[in-house]
């Protein structure tokens, strides 16, 4: 997104986190959610609300998407074997964005509630926000889950947030961490999507400011940023991110395309190894796994201002 647009853009997602022993802070490597590959007769395109305004998408370990809605933080859920779906649990109304999402096995949706300054957790078994933490931010953007804490972005100011998790997956208290190092902040949107490092010892976020747009790797337990080669390979537009063993999926919203990369484990360096691209992306925005698909909401941040008859929806690609 323009740097100067203080509106939405962001993240990916991976629901469902295989614990590693050893070293790892973070959990170990992430994989795509679902077991079996997609049946071809499953929808390769299908709708979303008019007028929904998505951003984020979250699956877990049923195949169903989760979206957030940027216009009022509805979560419209829909089954990938169909493409119907429904709102499953209704938002807190106009400025409090539902962006980046992850599902954690119960059922519970971490969400990122943009220029809110909120992080929301929400029950989409029953529909209800079971809580709102005010973090006190400018945009918080996306998140990722860890076994002990979800993460999310900031992207107007050098922090990240840490909610904390108990050992039963149970929100505890938001931290604020700092970010360091090679960390530099844009004068205006700056950090994007979260992932972690394929042997999870730390987290892996998108600076579209820093040398052109790329990767930093932080360490959780400082904040400290390292930048992550990625030789001549850039991230200007760099949005969600999803992480596949040592695959990492950037969505480049505003050049329709996912950019993909093959990471060392420690996430340290990367090469550029394809470009997905498809007639069907809108600037898309987050791209989440089932099988051998990737599933993304189209934002259509071209649609400016949108309208609620504004049509949305979501495609799927192959993965690499």
């Amino acid at each position: 997104m323009p740097p100067t647009d203080r509106s939405f853009a962001r993240r990916g997602f991976l629901a469902g986190t295989a614990a590693l022993g050893g070293a790892a802070l973070l959990g170990g490597t992430a994989h795509a959610a679902g077991q079996d590959s997609a049946p071809a007769a499953w929808p390769r395109r299908f709708p979303l609300p008019d007028g929904f305004q998505p951003e984020g998408i979250t699956i877990g370990r049923a195949p169903f998407a989760y979206f957030g809605s940027m216009a009022n933080g509805d979560i419209f859920r829909a089954s990938l074997a169909t493409g119907r779906g429904t709102v499953v649990a209704k938002g807190l109304g106009a400025g409090h964005a539902s962006v980046g999402l992850r599902i954690d096995p119960r059922g519970r949706l971490f969400v990122s509630g943009g220029d809110s300054g909120e992080i929301r957790t929400v029950d989409v078994r029953t529909g209800r926000t079971e809580k709102v933490y005010a973090t006190g931010g400018t945009f918080v953007n996306d998140v990722i889950l860890t076994p002990g804490a979800a993460w999310f972005t900031e992207s107007f100011q050098p922090v990240l947030y840490r909610l904390a998790l108990d050992r039963h997956g149970r929100p505890g208290a938001v931290e604020t961490v700092p970010l360091g190092g090679d960390w530099e902040q844009g004068p205006d949107f700056t950090a994007n999507g979260i992932e972690r490092t394929p042997d999870g010892s730390a987290l892996l976020l998108v600076n579209a400011f820093a040398n052109g747009g790329g990767l930093m790797r932080v360490d959780p337990r400082t904040g400290t940023a390292r930048a992550v080669d990625l030789g001549p390979a850039r991230l200007p537009n760099g949005d969600g991110l999803l992480l596949c063993g040592r695959i990492l999926y950037a969505v480049q919203q505003w050049q329709n395309a996912i950019d993909v990369f093959r990471l060392n484990s420690a996430g340290t360096r990367g090469t550029a190894i394809a470009r997905i691209t498809d007639p069907r992306f809108r600037i898309p925005t987050t791209v989440a796994a089932w099988g051998n698909r990737l599933y993304l909401p189209n934002a259509r941040f071209d649609v400016d201002p949108p309208q609620p008859d504004t049509e949305y929806d979501a495609v799927a690609v192959d993965r690499v």
